[in-house]
């Protein structure tokens, strides 16, 4: 297995691929989104699964159970990211829920690459330090809802990483896995980081996928009806019939 330093070396490298510096937090689907070469899809899956990865000689495809919330699924989008970059032993992995826990040494190292990609070690330790101003080691549960609401992580995310590297004890972070809402609306901020998807905005895929069919469609290479189906297979309604629900404004 590989070492915690090699991994963040590997998550600030795809970063810098990515176009980001190693500090800033990251706005992972945009990225992904915007890449030419994956395609992203969100879409409910069992409890028990997180995410699903699939390569293959032309497509990069990650997959993000979206009833999880939107912290776990920008990690789940980052574990994923290590499979598709890194891991050359597969073409379709299915990953599981819990975070810390994997059974296989890829999976671990997707797991810390996901920690590390979204808070690379020096920008965490930074952030603890200057930001926070705790040298000592001894964090409180605001501190914990700064360092999620700051790089974007969930709960579950954030104390696994809190642990490994010794801000904090198991027997603190047990007492932090409760009212993680309240936690964080108590210090003023938005809580949509905690919150699972609507159900309305539950099915939806972007990225490459979405790219190729208006390509197809513009050269002529396939029909309309097509260009339509293909929209629709990739939850994508929204172009093929319109939508009501945003106004459009230049503003």
């Amino acid at each position: 297995m590989k070492e915690r330093i090699q991994i963040n070396a590997e998550a600030i490298r795809l970063r810098e691929q990515f176009g980001e510096d190693p500090f800033s937090p990251l706005d992972i689907f945009r990225l992904i989104s915007g890449n030419e070469d994956l395609t992203i899809a969100f879409y409910p899956m069992s409890s028990r699964i997180s995410g699903i990865a699939v390569r293959s000689k032309n497509a990069r495809i990650i997959a993000i159970n979206s009833t999880s919330t939107y912290g776990r699924q920008r990690f789940t989008a980052a574990h994923e990211l290590y499979h598709l970059y890194y891991d050359n032993e597969f073409s379709v992995i299915v990953c599981h829920q819990e975070i810390g826990t994997a059974r296989t040494d890829k999976e671990r190292e997707a797991d810390m690459f996901a920690s590390y990609f979204l808070a690379p070690y020096e920008a965490l330790r930074g952030f603890v330090e200057d930001s926070l101003r705790k040298t000592d080691g001894t964090l409180t549960v605001e501190d914990v809802v700064r360092i999620e609401q700051h790089f974007g992580l969930s709960r579950q995310a954030t104390l696994v990483r809190l642990q490994s590297e010794g801000y904090l004890t198991s027997t603190v972070a047990d007492t932090m896995k409760t009212n993680i809402i309240a936690s964080a609306r108590k210090l003023g901020f938005d809580t949509s980081l905690y919150m699972v998807t609507p159900e309305d905005r539950q099915y939806a895929t972007y990225g490459k996928y979405v790219a190729l069919a208006e390509l197809l469609r513009e050269k002529e290479l396939i029909s309309e009806g097509k260009y339509e189906e293909l929209l629709l297979d990739g939850f994508r309604g929204d172009i093929v019939f319109g939508t009501n629900l945003e106004e459009e404004r230049y503003d």
